[in-house]
């Protein structure tokens, strides 16, 4: 498979026969360097509904008819702006034709802007695990250290793992080295810093310390937006 890093959370995951897209924040990312009439995906995966996530959900699926794999609320969300959908929920999965789709937990939050200002809930924030072709990718979303990732790196042998690391709003470097220590993936990519302000961090001072981790044996890589991983 291969991973295509596009800046903060967005990212393109390829298997051999397709292509899936998560958290298609795209036109509004100051890092993005892909340009959204270029973006060609066959299934959106979002982890929740802010709009440094949801991005561009809505032009993307409508473009490549493709539909959105979210949890309950944020897709009905989808559904109501006339998009294809598949709605699942933390701890379920389901078979795709690319391969299966397992919705872990994620400790945030998940709205959108609403009339006045006013943000509309849409439902519970996830992370999401795709196993496929022998292999499994996780996408952390948006989320603060938590016990459970102990358990999804119990249940799951996962070969690249992609990381906030932030802080601010989700993790930072030091609680994110934790989370790989227990989740113990492969190969791990950094993300969601850098976009804004308040979760300017040094991607590299990351990926030392995890070096440095006697006890954690996984390899640390920084992308620029627009680089992609093997794996």
């Amino acid at each position: 498979m291969k991973l295509t890093y596009f800046g903060h959370s967005a990212c393109l995951l390829e298997t051999e026969e397709h292509k899936l897209l998560f958290d298609p924040f795209i036109s509004d990312n100051p890092l993005c360097t892909v340009k959204l009439e270029d973006i060609q995906c066959d299934y959106i995966l979002l982890t929740h509904g802010h709009s440094d996530h949801y991005g561009d959900t809505e032009s993307i699926s409508r473009a490549n008819d493709a539909p959105v794999i979210a949890t309950f609320e944020l897709a009905s969300y989808c559904g109501s702006k006339g998009l294809r959908t598949v709605p699942m929920n933390i701890g379920g999965s389901a078979e795709f034709p690319f391969g299966r789709v397992k919705l872990t937990s994620a400790h945030h939050s998940s709205s959108y802007p609403g009339p006045n200002g006013l943000p509309i809930y849409m439902g519970e924030p996830a992370g999401i695990l795709v196993m496929s072709e022998g292999q499994t990718f996780y996408h952390a979303g948006d989320t603060s250290l938590t016990m459970d990732m102990k358990l999804t790196g119990e249940l799951h042998e996962i070969d690249l793992a992609l990381l906030p690391i932030g802080d601010h709003f989700t993790m930072g470097i030091f609680e994110a080295i934790k989370a790989v220590g227990f989740l113990k993936p492969k190969r791990v990519v950094p993300c969601h810093y850098n976009t804004f302000p308040p979760i300017e961090t040094d991607p590299m001072a990351f990926v030392s310390k995890l070096a440095e981790t006697e006890d954690i044996v996984c390899e640390g890589h920084v992308l620029a937006p627009g680089e992609s991983l093997r794996f």
